[in-house]
């Protein structure tokens, strides 16, 4: 990916890491768009970061993402990179059969969402010289926290959704980049998460991922060194990875 001369849309982009990736894009010189559902959020990220833009998307809706893409190809017809950084992340008790909003919730947001988003923007992008799609995943696609179980269910799904999608893209001018963050300091699971020690902060994981895509253009995974424990766990064998599964969900939970 070339990180500068594109026009990018971040869904997510008013807070977080997609606030963090739209306002170094910005800075780099690339057209950039957010979209989210708080629009007073949108309007304070761009008034911040005088000409940015921002559009509305209620993610979960499907009528509303056919509509938001007809939006985009009509107002921004250049747009080559699409950054889904969009996503919930709340605990649930599976012993409870009435905590099912959460997860109807996280489905549609984290999972349907992207996937729904990248077919209705794929004719736009694949008309471009070069193109981009990234998905924003986590290591607990790889490690889950038991916390957070249907969360970590759509990250693991948006991995194999990403691996899919760059299969059958090989031949077109779209590549697909999985991002994949480790714990960072931001509010999605409360503003205490935001100063926790045991998270990354976040501009120092926005540095290191945009060294990252500078020094290899041409990258599919990004990766940060504070997830590769998360992401390579598997390699140890069975008996470490339940270890490793163990002991961090313990460390995890303590404070809950």
């Amino acid at each position: 990916m070339n990180i500068t001369g594109n026009t990018i849309l971040i869904t997510g982009g008013g807070s977080g890491i997609g606030r963090a990736l739209a306002e170094t894009f910005h800075k780099l010189g690339n057209e950039v768009i957010i979209a989210g559902r708080r629009r007073q959020v949108l309007d304070e990220t761009v008034a911040a970061n005088p000409g940015m833009h921002a559009l509305t998307l209620d993610i979960e809706s499907a009528d509303g993402i056919r509509s938001f893409a007809d939006t985009v190809a009509k107002e921004y017809p250049k747009l080559n990179v699409v950054v889904h950084s969009a996503g919930i992340m709340r605990p649930e008790n599976l012993l409870d059969p009435n905590d099912l909003a959460t997860l109807d919730a996280t489905i549609t947001t984290n999972l349907l969402g992207p996937i729904r988003l990248t077919a209705a923007l794929l004719p736009l992008l694949e008309k471009q010289p070069r193109s981009t799609v990234m998905t924003v995943t986590s290591g607990l696609a790889y490690i889950p926290l038991a916390l957070t179980p249907t969360y970590c269910a759509t990250k693991a799904a948006i991995h194999s959704y990403s691996q899919a999608l760059r299969y059958q893209l090989k031949s077109t001018s779209v590549e697909v980049i999985e991002l994949v963050p480790p714990y960072v300091q931001t509010e999605l699971m409360g503003s205490a998460q935001a100063s926790d020690p045991r998270a990354m902060p976040l501009q120092e994981f926005i540095d290191e991922v945009f060294s990252i895509l500078k020094a290899n253009p041409n990258v599919t995974e990004v990766l940060v060194e504070r997830v590769k424990p998360l992401r390579f766990a598997e390699l140890n064998g069975v008996e470490k990875y339940q270890e490793f599964f163990t002991s961090f969900n313990n460390a995890m939970l303590a404070p809950h």
